[in-house]
């Protein structure tokens, strides 16, 4: 079994090969760009096909900084490794350095977030972002009509100045799902994808508009911060929480009795992260893989304790 390496700082040897190489000599170089218990899960996943393929795998935190993701890839392409499976901090920005990796030979696949370039990434791995909004969406418009009278005051938090069109899909996407639940105000709409940030934001959203009783996050930071801020207030039973992501933190706070947390949707980031590796090791070895790859989400409601609770058993067995 190869080992898994964390990235260290300083040179690396450079390893050029001249003939194809076998499963067992392949490294594939990973990156995310935060340390949230989603992009953790994507790790474990990765982990797992990197195991199970017997393959070298090194991983690296950009911490969602550009400069950091250059040095990354710039590290990874002077190592000499076979592919790099990233989560891109820009649509943009984030082309040159990958740019590079692909015409030195290193296969390119992303996930979660991609580029403006689709001939650099051999395979993109998503869920459909709009999906994760419409689904949350669609669990806030059932509580507006059954305990909300047909009508909420709504602040979301996004991650526009992060990733403006996946934010958007999702802040849009719940918008235009959780109005069918009646007459909905949309009160403030900020930026807040780290939760400790979140905790701060939504506290003064919740300041600014006393008489709010709906709180949607795009992501699993925002909707940690969401429901700490909340608790905070000593708002529970009054402001409740809708959010994406399904981490065993955010499915126990849909199991908690103080029922500020309603819902979210899940995705599947083991899944997407043992998908993304699999799919960097077939283009290595020369096999085809699919351009585009959308994962399943999964909607999970504090009113359908049975389903939550199987999916929190199945997070356990992930660990």
């Amino acid at each position: 079994m190869k080992q898994i390496k964390k990235l260290a700082q300083g040179a690396f040897a450079i390893c050029l090969f001249a003939t194809p190489l076998a499963a067992e000599d392949l490294t594939v170089a990973s990156i995310v760009f935060q340390q949230d218990q989603f992009f953790k899960t994507i790790q474990l996943g990765m982990n797992s096909a990197a195991e199970g393929a017997d393959v070298t795998l090194l991983e690296g935190n950009s911490d969602s900084k550009p400069e950091k993701e250059i040095a990354l890839i710039d590290t990874y392409i002077a190592r000499g490794v076979d592919a790099i499976v990233i989560s891109p901090v820009s649509k943009v920005a984030s082309i040159p350095a990958l740019k590079r990796a692909s015409e030195s030979g290193i296969m390119v696949v992303t996930y979660n977030s991609t580029i403006d370039d689709d001939s650099i990434p051999v395979s993109y791995l998503n869920s459909a972002q709009r999906d994760l909004g419409n689904t949350t969406g669609a669990l806030a418009a059932d509580f507006i009509k059954a305990e909300l009278g047909g009508s909420a005051k709504i602040a979301t938090l996004g991650f526009k100045s992060l990733l403006p069109e996946i934010s958007a899909d999702r802040v849009d996407g719940f918008t235009e799902e959780a109005e069918k639940g009646g007459t909905i105000e949309i009160v403030s709409q900020q930026d807040a994808w780290l939760a400790e940030k979140a905790v701060q934001v939504a506290g003064d959203i919740i300041t600014a508009n006393p008489d709010i009783n709906i709180i949607y996050a795009a992501n699993e930071g925002g909707t940690v911060g969401a429901v700490q801020a909340v608790r905070n207030a000593g708002k529970q039973g009054e402001i409740f929480v809708f959010g994406v992501d399904g981490t065993e933190q955010l499915v126990s706070f849909i199991l908690d009795d103080d029922n500020v947390l309603q819902g979210v949707t899940a995705q599947q980031p083991y899944v997407m992260g043992e998908m993304a590796v699999q799919a960097a090791i077939a283009a290595a070895k020369g096999e085809s893989v699919d351009k585009t790859v959308i994962v399943p989400v999964l909607g999970l409601s504090r009113t359908d304790k049975p389903a939550v609770e199987e999916f929190q058993a199945y997070l356990k067995s992930l660990n």
